[in-house]
């Protein structure tokens, strides 16, 4: 055998032992756990599912770079999500989120923004919080802004779906939640179908201008809040401003 054909059989050789495209130079793995704070086992066969996300368009939903699903059998659950480095480009902004699901119906999710590769340290590690008690029917609820939402619109201009503002209000006017960024907390006066908010206390964490900039308007609209009506029917609280105009809209978690 010549030399030129010896190197030409090594070539080949090394070829058909190394990956196509170079899957082992460009995959990368993040590894962590995925937490709740209730002290409750999960229905069998729960799903904890874990996604990469490039959240850098505020306009455009969400791209999914990579995901994972796991077994919800342990609390925290450990989970591995391996993603192509080559679709991690500067000047973009990705976040990772957390959902816990069984039989489709989601029970728990992070409701607050969880952001990667910003310069900073790498926080794999994800606190989720309940949005259902259990995937058997929620009972009828009565007429009340009491309880847990999940806001859907402000101000009839929709939300940005990956985004999970929560407004927790209870029987004695305490209310906390999430702007979708930082944690609130604050009061409420709720007299027959007036109320109004007090002034919003909340973390100071920084997080992308398009999440930034809903949690400012949510804010907001909660101090011209002055009147609220509910749809027990289909879960849904409504939010009006002193004219009788709707400001928020939110369902019921």
């Amino acid at each position: 055998m010549t030399a030129s054909r010896r190197a030409f059989v090594a070539t080949l050789a090394l070829g058909l032992l190394l990956p196509a495209g170079g899957a082992f130079a460009t995959t990368r793995t993040l590894r962590g756990t995925v937490s709740y704070r209730e002290r409750i086992a999960l229905p069998p066969g729960a799903i904890v599912e874990v996604k990469l996300l490039d959240v850098s368009l505020a306009d455009a939903p969400a791209r999914i770079i990579a995901e994972t699903r796991v077994s919800g059998a342990r609390n925290p659950a450990r989970y591995v999500l391996h993603f192509d480095r080559t679709q991690i480009q500067p000047r973009r902004r990705y976040a990772l989120q957390a959902r816990i699901l069984h039989r489709g119906q989601l029970l728990f999710i992070n409701t607050s923004h969880h952001g990667i590769f910003d310069g900073g340290p790498e926080l794999t590690d994800i606190r989720v919080e309940r949005v259902a008690a259990s995937p058997s029917p929620a009972p009828e609820r009565k007429a009340s802004p009491v309880g847990r939402w999940l806001l859907e619109d402000i101000r009839r201009a929709g939300v940005i779906d990956r985004l999970q503002t929560v407004l927790e209000i209870a029987a004695d006017g305490r209310v906390s939640g999430s702007g979708g960024c930082n944690r609130m907390s604050g009061s409420a006066t709720i007299t027959g179908t007036r109320i109004s908010f007090g002034p919003v206390a909340a973390t100071q964490m920084a997080c992308t201008p398009a999440a930034m900039n809903q949690e400012q308007k949510f804010f907001a609209g909660l101090r011209e809040v002055r009147r609220w009506r509910t749809d027990p029917a289909r879960g849904k609280l409504v939010l009006l401003d002193g004219r009788g105009r709707p400001m928020m809209t939110f369902s019921a978690m």
